[in-house]
C-alpha cells in the first residue's frame, strides 16, 4: 500500500507583528492510500495549520510534502489550486454552499473549473447525489434543506472530482448529535468505497470513527495510534 501523503520535517512559522509564531515544529507524517485518519488537538495545537498544508491551501516554511507523488511544498498558488481541485475534496463545518444554486449545481461546481462538459457535469453530480442519498433533493436550494442534508450536499461536492483525499474540517460542528451520527456513517461508507478520509476535529466522539488518530500539541505530534475498534454507529 503506497503513501498518498508523505510529510517530512514540516515547519510552519507565521509573523504576527514583530513576533514569530511557530505553528508546526518539524512534523513528519505518512498517510497511506485508503486510510481513515483523525487529526486531533486543542485550539492552537497546529491542527488547522496542518490541515491547510495537507489541503494545499498553504505552503510550509521548510520541510517537504509529497502528495500522490507530486512535491507540492514549493508550488506557486496557481499550481497549488490545480492540484487541490484534482486531488482533494473539502468538507467544511459551515457547508460553504452557494445559496442561489440548487443542490445539484452546487455539487457540479468543482467540475466547471476542471473544464468538464455540461452533460458530463450533470451526470457525475447526479451520481454522487445518489451516493449520499439525496436524489429527491437535487433541485432544492440550500435554504430548503436541513443541516444534515446540506452537509450531504457538501460531501457530494467533495466527491464529484473523484479526489484521492476527502479532507473534512469539523464536519459535524454545526449538527445535532443524531445528524452527526448519520454524517459519520456516510464518511464510513466513503472510506469503504476506497477514498482516503482525513478528519480534523477536537471532538473525541467524532475521532473514534477513524481507524487512526494523530494528536497534536504545541505544533508537534504528541501521539499517533491505531484505533482497534472504530465506531460505526
Amino acid at each position: 500500500m503506497d503513501n498518498v501523503i508523505d510529510i517530512k520535517n514540516i515547519v510552519k512559522n507565521y509573523k504576527v507583528g514583530a513576533e514569530v509564531v511557530r505553528a508546526l515544529r518539524s512534523v513528519s507524517v505518512q498517510i497511506k492510500r485508503n486510510e481513515y485518519v483523525a487529526i486531533m488537538g486543542p485550539s492552537g495545537s497546529g491542527k488547522s495549520t496542518l490541515m491547510n498544508l495537507i489541503g494545499c491551501l498553504d505552503t510550509p516554511t521548510s520541510g517537504y510534502y509529497i502528495l500522490n507523488n507530486h512535491d507540492v511544498s514549493k508550488l506557486d498558488d496557481n499550481a497549488l489550486a490545480e492540484i487541490r481541485n484534482k486531488e482533494i475534496g473539502f468538507v467544511f463545518q459551515t457547508f460553504n454552499l452557494l445559496p442561489r444554486l440548487t443542490a445539484l449545481d452546487n455539487v457540479a461546481l468543482p467540475l466547471v473549473y476542471s473544464g468538464v462538459s455540461k452533460s458530463e457535469r450533470t451526470k457525475r453530480a447526479e451520481d454522487v447525489m445518489s451516493q449520499v442519498q439525496l436524489t429527491d433533493r437535487m433541485k432544492h436550494k440550500p435554504n430548503e434543506l436541513s443541516g444534515g442534508q446540506r452537509q450531504r450536499v457538501a460531501v457530494a461536492r467533495a466527491l464529484v472530482n473523484k479526489p484521492s483525499i476527502i479532507l473534512a474540517d469539523e464536519p459535524t460542528g454545526n449538527l445535532d448529535s443524531l445528524t452527526s451520527i448519520e454524517i459519520m456513517k456516510l464518511f464510513g461508507e466513503i472510506h469503504k468505497n476506497g477514498n482516503t478520509v482525513i478528519l480534523v476535529t477536537h471532538e473525541e466522539d467524532i475521532a473514534k470513527y477513524a481507524h487512526r488518530i494523530i494528536r497534536l500539541i504545541d505544533g508537534k505530534i504528541a501521539s499517533d495510534t491505531m484505533n482497534e475498534n472504530p465506531k460505526t454507529e
